[in-house]
């Protein structure tokens, strides 16, 4: 089964929030099938970070990334969630 890399940029709704309590909450809402393969912070502006993340995903799933941007926005911290690329995993 062929897998996809999904890399996004996570937004937290506060400043106060860091890109490692984001990472912690995302961890317990992936599916089994879902894997995060890296993960790092970017600083945004006025002490605001984002997280940078790379998860892989089942080619075939459906609806491609919706379900993952549905799961990670529904996380109670969690502001504004943008996928940056998706790159096919050979």
């Amino acid at each position: 089964m062929a897998r996809v890399a999904v890399v996004m940029k996570v937004l937290p709704n506060d400043v106060s929030i860091q890109p490692s309590q984001l990472l912690e909450k995302i961890k317990e809402v992936l599916p089994g099938d879902y894997q995060i393969m890296s993960s790092g912070e970017e600083p945004i502006a006025f002490g605001l970070k984002a997280l940078k993340i790379i998860i892989a995903i089942p080619e075939e799933t459906e609806g491609g990334t919706e379900k993952l941007e549905e799961l990670i926005r529904n996380i109670d911290i969690v502001e504004e969630v943008e996928v940056e690329t998706v790159h096919r995993l050979s």
